[in-house]
């Protein structure tokens, strides 16, 4: 009689714990300009390159070299890079988030990488002319 409770009780725990052990649907993130905002860069130092058209403007920063950035908004910040030539550090602000291809690749790969890729919505770029004459 007690082995039929135990193991009726038994069974019944083991459909019920799962039901009680799930947590819901966790977020999963959104990637591209203007979804979910990973950070902010503020007058961020960055080696920024950009070919001569302007429609592909990146860098890295220099804290952190491994990752890259590619401008949400080339066309319009590009006559404020014309000013500067490809490769030139320059301090870089805007709101940043996942780059979608890197995201995906992520999500199917079983290892982290310490080459990240990200878009970013640039709000301002200038040189640093603090100790240049």
């Amino acid at each position: 009689m007690r082995g039929n409770i135990l193991r009726k009780i038994l069974v019944i725990l083991i459909f019920v714990a799962p039901l009680v052990s799930y947590s819901g649907c966790k977020k999963q993130p959104k990637c591209g300009c203007g979804k979910d905002s990973l950070f902010m860069l503020t007058n961020t130092r960055a080696m920024v390159y950009f070919n001569e058209t302007g429609s592909n403007i990146y860098f890295s920063t220099i804290s952190d070299p491994y990752s890259t950035y590619y401008f949400c908004n080339p066309g319009e910040m590009f006559p404020k890079m014309s000013e500067y030539k490809s490769g030139d550090e320059l301090l870089v602000s805007g709101n940043v988030y996942w780059e979608c291809n890197y995201l995906y690749q992520a999500g199917n790969s079983s290892y982290g990488s310490y080459y990240k890729t990200y878009v970013i919505q640039v709000t301002n770029v200038y040189m640093d002319l603090y100790g240049k004459k």
